[in-house]
């Protein structure tokens, strides 16, 4: 079965070389990174974005390209919500087809217990006035035909879309090169150069960027880069497996999941399948150093998140991984220049056996491609959007735990604005990092 398609020996769109000075530099070519540029740029404010391997290559081209509303965190929706019309504003300035369709998602509910939990969700959409609603058995049904299960009932909301992903942020990495963003590929960020506790440039394997302002947005790699500089961040990774089938019938237009499988149309005619909500991680130190920052998180699935005790060579948690290194060294981020994790075979054999058994209309599924991706997830399952007060001139959007591509423009809208000292719309308290030093208790965002 072919792998996914995004590698490191992929064709450099943008060679460089980078310059000698910008006013900011971007760590990270995926969903975040590109947006937040691409609103600095529509500023004229000179913007670099650094990439060690090929822009939106790892989890933001790996993604289920759900855009969805439904099931957010309450402090996350607002930012979703905006979030959504800039999607559309970006589709129509890309000039592009990327799939974007209003379709709705839908989580269906096996018991009592998943109808009371989508009941406390509605009351966030009141306040928010979505257009989500709940449906008793018969409805959910008629809403999806051809299941062969009677569920309890379900929670849609009609307005959500979906987007493909590998089509949708190299879109996206092109407008922003028109708007005049100077894009790097294969060019890691190695270390920060700070004096007097504010960035005075960054150092990259190509060379010295002088600059005022940094902003990391590396996903699975963003706490790797954060300690080497003296930061803190608990954010782990962990893989999942997914998958497309070749066309089938359509039997819903849109995305929809229950605790065994989640499915979401494609534009080429078959389904993008996952699992509904299971997860490997691999243990290393850093695992053990944030444990005990996980813990709500595991009580709260306990058979959610499976484990193995040695990561792959070179990968971010990995136990021979560098943890140090100085700006004339090899980085870790140039020996794997895009993470590209295997499926798991024993998770594409269940997630075609759960969507054949769901759906046994369809006679033969057949993958036509199956690929891994490493989530970079944050103990309560929100991510961490802020200013590092420690070294001036130091943002951070990393950990967006499964949930970055469908708010990614509002996020890379949020970060341009925080950049620039001016106000961000939103209330980001929740999503400052100090909340995993100051004492608070971890309070748990949405499992999807």
């Amino acid at each position: 079965m072919p792998a996914f398609p995004f590698s490191e020996t992929d064709p450099i769109q943008y060679p460089g070389p980078p310059p000698m000075a910008s006013e900011v530099v971007i760590v990270g070519g995926g969903i975040i990174g590109v947006t937040t540029a691409l609103f600095l740029a529509k500023r004229n404010i000179p913007v670099t974005l650094l990439e060690k391997g090929r822009v939106a290559a790892e989890q933001s081209s790996r993604n289920w390209g759900w855009i969805r509303k439904q099931g957010r965190d309450a402090d996350e929706l607002p930012i979703v919500i905006e979030a959504c019309r800039l999607w559309r504003q970006l589709a129509e300035e890309a000039g592009e087809d990327i799939g974007l369709n209003q379709t709705g998602v839908t989580y269906l509910a096996n018991s009592d217990k998943d109808m009371a939990g989508f009941e406390e969700f509605m009351k966030i959409a009141a306040i928010h006035e979505l257009d989500t609603r709940l449906l008793d058995a018969d409805e959910t049904a008629k809403l999806i035909k051809g299941m062969s299960r009677k569920f309890k009932g379900a929670m849609t909301t009609p307005s959500d879309m979906r987007a493909e992903p590998w089509l949708a942020v190299p879109a996206i990495a092109r407008l922003a090169v028109r708007k005049g963003v100077k894009i790097v590929e294969n060019c890691a960020a190695r270390t920060l150069e700070v004096s007097g506790g504010k960035i005075k440039g960054v150092w990259t394997e190509a060379g010295y960027i002088e600059t005022s302002s940094v902003l990391v947005a590396g996903g699975a790699w963003s706490s790797l880069f954060l300690r080497n500089q003296g930061v803190s961040i608990p954010q782990l990774s962990v893989r999942v497996t997914v998958a497309a089938t070749e066309p089938l019938p359509e039997i819903y237009a849109g995305a929809a999941a229950d605790e065994r499988i989640a499915f979401r149309r494609r534009q080429d005619g078959g389904y993008t399948l996952a699992p509904g909500g299971s997860h490997l991680l691999y243990v290393g130190p850093d695992a053990f150093r944030h444990a005990t920052k996980y813990l709500p998180a595991l009580r709260n699935n306990p058979l959610g998140t499976r484990y193995f005790p040695f990561a792959p060579s070179g990968y971010p948690d990995a136990w021979s991984t560098p943890r140090g290194w100085a700006p004339d060294m090899q980085s870790p981020f140039e020996r794997i220049r895009v993470l590209n994790p295997a499926p798991e075979q024993a998770a594409l054999r269940s997630m075609e056996r759960n969507f054949r058994g769901l759906f046994p209309k369809f006679e033969a599924i057949r993958l036509k491609a199956g690929w891994g991706g490493m989530i970079d997830a944050m103990p309560d399952v929100v991510p961490v959007v802020d200013k590092v007060q420690a070294i001036g001139g130091l943002f951070v959007a990393t950990g967006m735990s499964g949930h970055g591509f469908g708010i990614g423009p509002g996020i890379g809208r949020v970060v341009s604005d925080l950049i620039q000292g001016n106000e961000t719309g939103h209330d980001l308290s929740r999503f400052r990092l100090a909340r995993f030093s100051d004492g608070s208790p971890v309070r748990l965002g949405p499992a999807l």
